[in-house]
């Protein structure tokens, strides 16, 4: 699928996030997510809701790309960031801006990254997932939506996904909380 065709929502952040400074969030706004990483707790909720469904829906496995592809703290996004980022003008390359300054992705071949403190990471709501090509893809087109996921205006990131709901819970994610309730 074209990605004009993504279905792009714009974020509501929960309350609870307000003020607070991306790469800063206070740990016990973080919860684990599985197999590995971190989440906003809301965004954990909605994640694990999705993967859930994911996995009955036989999509396997249904992971982050890795424990540094979910929450990123300010210190990890700046170490990542100025691995792929370099001030010396590269001719051709994409560029960022940070502090002011224009920084040119070094490779083409490295994926790009927002500029610390610009990223949904920095705010524990945003997830790339492990391949996200093919039927993995497809399922996340047709589903990431009902779990409160959208995805950015990126379209060389379809693994990208970033929590947008808020503090409104989906149907989906509350059918999942309710599911776990124990009775």
């Amino acid at each position: 699928m074209n990605a004009k065709n993504w279905p792009i929502v714009k974020v509501t952040l929960p309350a609870d996030l307000k003020g607070v400074k991306p790469g800063e969030v206070p740990a016990h706004l973080l919860r684990d997510i599985q197999p590995e990483g971190k989440l906003h707790w809301r965004a954990a909720d909605a994640y694990h809701a999705m993967r859930a469904k994911a996995l009955a829906d036989n999509i396997k496995p249904f992971k982050p790309t890795s424990a540094g592809d979910t929450y990123r703290s300010l210190a990890q996004q700046t170490t990542v960031f100025l691995q792929r980022y370099q001030k010396q003008p590269i001719e051709g390359a994409s560029t960022r801006t940070w502090e002011g300054v224009k920084w040119y992705k070094k490779s083409p071949t490295l994926a790009s990254l927002a500029a610390p403190g610009t990223s949904m990471h920095n705010l524990g709501i945003a997830v790339d997932i492990w391949s996200a090509s093919g039927p993995r893809f497809e399922w996340m087109l047709a589903n990431a939506l009902d779990f409160g996921f959208s995805w950015e205006v990126v379209p060389e990131e379809p693994w990208h996904l970033r929590y947008t709901a808020g503090d409104n819970v989906p149907p989906a994610v509350q059918a999942w909380l309710d599911s776990k309730k124990v009775v």
